[in-house]
């Protein structure tokens, strides 16, 4: 929270040591409560054995089409539809270089390779006839994929310069903490709600400080945003309680209390609910810090309750687009689920407190509802930060002027000869 050179000091003038000492003494204790949290909960060894009843291990290789046949599939005394006799050439594994052959048959939901495609397929032992069985599993993506985030990180260097690179960084360190540190805990049966509390304060700390130094503007981003986090977590532990909520109703939350029974699966409700919100409050508590920063540059000698009441209008238009982005998004992800209880021709009420749909309205409400209190308290606390900032820059411009024309009356003294 330096004065120096930063933001806030291009911006508005240099923030008081008074200011920062406030600022560090409330960040100081969560910093340390993150690190305490992240040294305890951190996975301790390898990850759990791969449980037995996931049934029989599959291998998946890659491979490039040969060559494709489609002729009437043979099914009894007479063809029935039409299949893709695949040729393959493996690419990895155990067999690379060799040809094999799968038929795939023709229609919806079943792929239409064309030679040249690359493609990933599964390899299993054949116990009937000793070799081993492959059958189409997916495309191969990679090479668009790096293309696509290559193109994403010129862009956000060319546009962000260097607070593009810093926010790269802090996106590569947010995903080596999801893979290192949330996910692995979450297996080892440590508490959903604890693991994702903990990594969530993490990534806010680095990407906010990487991305937009650290400054009194950055920290109070930061404060906004993890007593947001706090109100989050306290809704969704009251409302998924209150619901009867269990995380029972997708086929991948039964799957995973049967093949990997210490995970808390209601905890790993409470823990997706926190991070789903996690990406919009940052955005909308950096943007209110922001927005307090520019009024007080423009108007130094506006008072606290101004800046915040000038803010606030900025921020109930911030609302209105956060709120539907996120209910938008929740209904993209949900939109196959909707169709087909929409094709059942199930009553609307039945629908929306079924426990599959009652779950994205949860993760819906609870992140609105942290998400527009983010807004007020935020600029609250920026509003109180920048008014001190700019109440005691006049106090010291004020000094200096009276020492200026102090100086100024004594040299119109006439001296003594």
């Amino acid at each position: 929270m330096s004065g120096g050179h930063d933001h806030d000091a291009v911006a508005a003038g240099p923030v008081p040591a008074r200011v920062r000492r406030l600022l560090a003494l409330a960040v100081a204790p969560l910093l340390v409560a993150t690190v305490v949290g992240l040294v305890a909960l951190w996975p301790r060894g390898d990850l759990p054995a791969r449980p037995a009843n996931l049934g029989v291990l599959v291998e998946l290789e890659t491979a490039t089409v040969s060559g494709v046949d489609v002729l009437p599939c043979s099914q009894g005394p007479q063809a029935v539809g039409r299949c893709q006799t695949v040729r393959l050439r493996i690419t990895s594994g155990p067999d690379e270089g060799e040809t094999h052959a799968l038929d795939i048959s023709v229609g919806p939901g079943n792929p239409t390779l064309e030679r040249g495609d690359r493609i990933v397929v599964g390899r299993s032992p054949d116990t009937t006839l000793g070799g081993p069985l492959y059958y189409f599993a997916d495309y191969q993506r990679r090479a668009p994929l790096l293309l696509l985030a290559a193109l994403f990180a010129v862009v956000v260097i060319a546009v962000g310069r260097l607070r593009g690179i810093t926010a790269l960084v802090g996106l590569v360190i947010t995903f080596a903490l999801l893979i290192k540190f949330i996910l692995p805990a979450l297996l080892e049966g440590r508490s959903p709600l604890l693991v994702s509390i903990v990594g969530a304060a993490a990534v806010m700390f680095v990407i906010l400080y990487l991305a937009h130094g650290v400054t009194a503007q950055t920290t109070t981003a930061l404060l906004g945003t993890l007593a947001s986090l706090v109100l989050i977590a306290v809704l969704a532990g009251w409302f998924v309680n209150a619901a009867s909520m269990f995380n029972l109703g997708s086929e991948e939350a039964t799957f995973l209390q049967i093949s990997a029974s210490q995970v808390d699966l209601r905890g790993l409700l409470l823990g997706s609910i926190l991070i789903g919100s996690l990406g919009v409050l940052n955005d909308v508590t950096v943007t209110q810090a922001s927005a307090v920063w520019a009024l007080r540059a423009a108007d130094p000698a506006a008072s606290a309750r101004q800046l915040y009441r000038s803010a606030m209008r900025i921020g109930r238009d911030h609302i209105a687009s956060t709120v539907d982005t996120l209910v938008l998004a929740y209904a993209g992800a949900s939109l196959p689920l909707l169709l087909l209880f929409t094709l059942a021709s199930r009553p609307v009420g039945d629908v929306l407190t079924g426990e599959l749909v009652a779950e994205e309205i949860l993760r819906t409400l609870i992140g609105s509802v942290g998400l527009v209190a983010s807004v007020p308290i935020t600029t609250g606390l920026a509003a109180m930060v920048a008014a001190t900032a700019a109440t005691g820059r006049a106090r010291r411009a004020g000094r200096a002027g009276g020492k200026a024309r102090r100086g100024t009356r004594w040299a119109r003294l006439p001296s003594k000869k």
